[in-house]
Formats: C-alpha cells, structure tokens, sequence
C-alpha cells in the first residue's frame, strides 16, 4: 500500500560524549538544513527549546507524564544509555494525498531514561516533533501530560478557542494575544502564532488510544496542554440528543498499554504564511496503514443532499427522503462522472439505522418530507449506474448497532459513511474513530468524520478515512454570518495544515456583505461564485462535496463541468502566495493539467499570476474570473479561454469577497 523508499539512514555521532556517571549534558538536534536547532536538556526537569535562524522561538519547555501510581516521567530525568541519533532521507508514497510523493527527511535523537520511558526527537526543515515511549509491564493509567510551549514573549496568533472538551470543533478563529486563553479558556489544535522571524502551527499527529490535547495560556508567555479526562457516565444532549453528553469524568486521562508510543506534539516552523500551505508532517509522523489492501479506495466528487434540501427544480415529482429525488441524484452524478451522492440526515430513524424512511412511520425527530426510500432499488440503480452511495448517521446509533448497521449496510452495497456529532475527543472517543474505521475497512467502506476533532495522520493508518470536518464549514450560511470571507482564507493555513478538510463548497447563490441573508433550505454563500469555484483547487479535500442541488449546476454547464472535472488529490502542491486571514493563492497539478485558485477576504485584491511553473509548449487555459459588478452582485462571473505558456504573467482582479480559478491543459 504504502512504499517508504529509504534512500539513506545513517547512524549521527551525538556531539557531546556521555557517560552515565557523568553529570547531565544538554544534547542538539539540527534540521537538515541547519536552520532550525532543538536544545533538550535531561535533568530534573526535562525540557527542550528551540533555536531558528539564530533566533530562540521557544525557550525552555518541560516535558513529563503523570502516572495514576505517582510516577513521573520527565523529572530527575536520567538517561540510561548515550542518545542514538540518525538522519533518515526518504519518500512516502501516500496512496492519495497533495503530491504523489512525500519528502520524509529529518534529523532524530532518541534518548532512554532509567525510570523505563524514552523520549525521540525529529527535526525536519519545516518542524519540530517529539513524542515519549514507555516499556512498561501491563495497563497504566495516566494522570497527566505536561505539554508546554514557552515563547520569549506572548505572540499574535490565529487560536480556535472553544467552549470545553465537548465542541463540535468549528468556532471563528480568533485574532488576537494568546494570552486570550486566560481564566481557564481552551484552544483545540491546530493554534497558529506569528513568531516574527518564523510562524509557528502547534498541533499533534498519531494520536491513537489517547486523548486530544488542547492548549491554554500559561500565565507568563507560553501555552501549556490541557487534556479531557475519560468520561464516567453520559447521557443523551445536545441538537436533537445526537450527542452523547459527559456527565461525570475519572481522575485520569487515558488507561492504556504501559508499552507503547505517545502522540507526536509537533511544532510546524516557517518562514511565511504560504509555506503552511503545503505542509505533510502530520501524515508523515502518522502510523503506517493497518488495513492492508487499499487498492479500492477511491477519493471522488460527492452530490450532497443536505446543504440544498433536495431543492431539484423543473423535475415531475415532490422532492425530498423519496426514491425519485435520489434516482435523480444518481443520474446527475453519472452523467458527470461525479463518484458518490450522499443520503444524508432523514434516510433512517436517527436512533435506529434499521428502520428505514419508507413513508410508513416518522422517524424521531425529522419529518417524512414525502418520504418513500425503497433502499433495495437505490443501491440496484446506484450500481447499474456505477454511482456509489454515502449514508450519513448519528455516531452513538452507528456505535450501538455497529456490527448489525454495517452487515446490513455490506448487503446493501454501501461506499461509505458520514459519521456524525461526536463532538469530544476523549480516549474513548478516540478509540471509536479507531473502531469504525477498522470496522468499515473490513467491508471496503469510506469514513467521512463530521462533528469531529482535527486530523492527526489517521488518513494514513486507516487511509479509507478519507475526509474529515472539525471546520466550520459551508453548512454555517444556512443558519448565521459567520462563514465569511476572511474566514475562508484563514482555514487554508491553520485547520487545513492539519489534514483533508470537508468545507462542503460549491454554492450557486451568492451574495456580497450587505446583500447575504441566512436562508435554511434556499441558503447562499458570503462571497462571490469565483470564490466558491477556486476552493475547490486551494482546499484539500479526498472527498470532496458538490453542496448545491443538481438542478442548479445544469443551468450552468461551464460551471458544472469545472466542477466535476476538478480533482480531489494532486500529484503536486505550490503555494504561490497567501496571508493567513487576508488572501490565498495556489497551484496545484494532477498529471500534465495545472489548476489554480486564487480567494480574498472582504477587500478586492490585484495579483500577478506569473505562469513559470508550467513545462514547455502552449497550454490552454480556462478561467473564471469575478464580473465587473461581482461587488454587488456574487453571482457575476466572467469564463474565458485563451492560450498561454510558461512565459506568461496574467493580472488577476478579486472582487470583495472574491475568487479566481483556472484550468490549464497542456496542446500536445
């Protein structure tokens, strides 16, 4: 599945000899490149600090794990050994992903302590990471984990604050001081500081039977891990009881093997905001696939049902949880090579995935909405078509009824699940991401995770988790003002770093500031159509959603056709330019076809598109810029076709709110 072409591993020389009588030496680790240099200083405390450039980034930083038992590890740290060290050049070959291949190269010091625990160190150009190992006999129960980030002076950030442990993970991000995250307030990962010399993203990959860690501010100029014990008890809550609310919680955080590896806490460091754009670390730290044969995945274009409320027009039936509506979905889809269609919320009772909408009953909460599913003919028709079926679910139902959900599910043909309102990421929450991933494997189904944390490389461990919300996303128009412009130029660089990202684009209204309305089931974006279009280039997502109704996209053949033709993995990724929160704009390749996308916040923006990535000879370019009155009204576009090379430069005009994306083929 996976292929890591080792081109060079190599035993380092560490620099300072050792001996363990001696006294405590402080040890280096230097990324290839030489810019980033990690100090970490065993002793009492074990900490480590960061050097960039010259400059120090983060100034000692303690690290330790609180066993239930008092042990501590990280205090009067005393290594057992001289550190190992060696420098690993290599390549991943993700089986989908934003290059065809991955550069996996860094410089890594493993140190092991007396006490039975390790701590390893990787430092690559564009990161810091590190993770602790424990060789313990049987189960542990731990208390706690100091994750600590302590920066010279207190930064500027981008910082997801949320409201607890129990969080759909899709606030604003905040623009402001992280000491913001004061009186016990908690950010969720990605977090994003501007270092002056460098940015810097805080997040955390392989997170497997443990809980998600968050951040809060230390008090002083640094932030400091905070993370959610394991729950107790729980009971039904939260938007229509989808939600499993936790009551009552233990007195640690995770009870696992005493022999195994810790997430990896992983610092991103570079040098502009355009280079977070193109960032793979957390898939590269990620376990290697536990599925084995992947070969049938398939990452695709999704007709999503929900954002639209199967608003179809012009067609002969009542439209809504009915066999016709869906057949109609399929057969868009299969006229325009779109992979998937998606039943989402109303194909079943929400708390029980066998009873079917057939019309005959309502189902908890959700009206019938002329309902009359006849599930047997959809899957036949879906099949016939070479369509593949997505059912969306409650994750407690789905939890509940797993093995019965899933065989019946199988006998269907189902493609995948969109598993929803998890909303924590505790252990146990962690553990059932895991869970259904495995399970779902094993009958050769997708998972889309929404109501969900961030990614940390589970796309690779489990790779048929093809996509992943923990964003706020489209769906946000429908029922407030906050999915604006600025905002979607600000989730390139900091939640997307993070892993795919299921944003859900592809409205069909839109609307200028003054002129948006919250609509539910005729709902509109904030920004003009172009915008809409280049996110499907700038944002990374396997899986990706075409949110309008069917109907609408036929009005607009040149719309649709972009659309459907756009792909949803890259054998190449360029960042061309972006400021986190004001513009991006990217370029991304899938075999000899360039794509670009170009997106501003609510000011109108002039770029110089210089078209030097392209090979030789003439390509044709196909673009969709924002019209001449685009500023008052979003729909305004202008589509043009004309030919270029790679000697061309080409002025690009964003309307407030704006957009600009293109297709460039190659003649020969």
């Amino acid at each position: 599945m996976y292929s890591s072409m080792k081109n060079m591993i190599c035993l380092l020389t560490v620099l300072l000899t050792f001996s363990p009588l001696m006294a405590q030496k402080n040890f280096t680790v230097t990324s290839p490149d030489k810019k980033i240099t990690v100090t970490i200083a065993p002793g009492s405390k074990l900490q480590y600090s960061i050097n960039y450039q010259g400059k120090t980034i983060l100034e000692p930083s303690p690290i330790s794990l609180t066993l239930s038992d008092g042990k501590v590890f990280g205090q009067n740290a005393k290594l057992a050994k001289s550190p190992s060290a060696r420098s690993v050049n290599s390549q991943v070959k993700p089986l989908y992903g934003m290059a065809e291949v991955y550069p996996d190269v860094y410089n890594e010091l493993q140190m092991d302590f007396t006490a039975g625990y390790s701590v390893v160190f990787r430092v690559y150009d564009n990161g810091v990471a590190y993770r602790l190992i424990t060789s313990l006999p049987g189960t542990i129960q731990v208390k706690n984990e100091e994750a600590v980030w302590n920066f010279p002076e207190i930064y500027q950030g981008y910082i997801h604050k949320v409201n607890g442990f129990e969080t759909s993970f899709e606030e604003h991000y905040l623009h402001d001081a992280i000491s913001v995250l004061d009186k016990g307030a908690i950010a969720s990962l990605p977090l994003y500081v501007n270092a002056g010399v460098a940015r810097m993203v805080i997040t955390e990959a392989d997170l497997l039977d443990y809980p998600g860690l968050y951040l809060t501010w230390n008090g002083k100029s640094g932030l400091q891990g905070v993370l959610p014990q394991v729950p107790k008890t729980v009971q039904p809550g939260g938007f229509n009881n989808f939600n499993l609310r936790v009551k009552e919680r233990y007195d640690f955080i995770a009870e696992t093997s005493g022999t195994r590896t810790f997430p990896w806490r992983l610092t991103v460091i570079v040098p502009e905001d355009k280079d977070l754009l193109n960032i793979t670390l957390p898939y590269l730290l990620a376990s290697e696939n536990k599925i084995g044969d992947a070969s049938w995945i398939k990452p695709g274009k999704v007709a999503w049902d929900w954002w639209n409320a199967n608003n179809l027009t012009g067609v002969p039936f009542k439209t809504g949880f009915n066999t016709e509506t869906y057949k109609y979905f399929i057969d868009f889809a299969a006229r325009n090579g779109i992979e998937y269609i998606n039943l989402d919320e109303g194909w079943s009772d929400q708390f029980d995935l066998l009873k079917i909408n057939d019309g005959s009953v309502t189902l908890g909460t959700n009206p019938t909405l002329s309902a009359g599913l006849n599930m047997q003919e959809l899957f036949r028709y879906a099949k016939e078509k070479n369509v593949g079926i997505i059912l969306w679910c409650v994750w407690h139902t789905l939890d509940r009824q797993l093995e019965e959900a899933l065989a019946q599910f199988e006998k269907w043909g189902v493609a995948g699940l969109k598993v929803d309102f998890m909303d924590r990421d505790d252990q146990l929450m962690v553990n059932f991401y895991e869970r259904v991933a495995r399970e779902a494997a094993k009958r050769h189904m997708l998972v889309n995770f929404h109501g969900a944390y961030k990614p940390t490389g589970l796309e690779r461990t489990y790779p048929n988790v093809i996509n992943r919300e923990g964003v706020q996303g489209l769906e946000y128009n429908k029922f407030s003002n906050q999915a604006t412009p600025e905002h979607a130029v600000s989730i390139p660089f900091v939640r997307m770093l993070a892993g795919p990202m299921d944003y859900t684009p592809g409205a069909m209204t839109n609307a200028n500031k003054e002129d948006f309305r919250i609509i539910n089931d005729r709902p509109m974006s904030q920004g003009t159509r172009c915008q809409q279009l280049a996110m499907y280039v700038v944002y990374y997502a396997p899986l990706e959603m075409l949110s309008d109704a069917p109907t609408r996209y036929e009005k607009e053949p040149d719309i649709l056709h972009f659309l459907a033709s756009a792909p949803t993995v890259w054998d190449e990724t360029l960042p061309l330019d972006g400021k986190v929160s004001d513009y991006v704009l990217m370029a991304r390749r899938k075999g000899n076809t360039w794509w670009v996308g170009a997106m501003t916040d609510w000011t109108a923006r002039s770029f110089t598109l210089d078209l030097k990535f392209l090979g030789e000879g003439t390509y044709t370019m196909e673009l969709f810029r924002d019209g001449a009155n685009a500023h008052r009204i979003g729909d305004d576009y202008v589509r043009e076709v004309r030919s270029v090379t790679r000697n061309d430069k080409i002025s690009l005009e964003l309307a407030p709110g704006g957009g600009w994306a293109a297709r460039i083929t190659p003649n020969n």
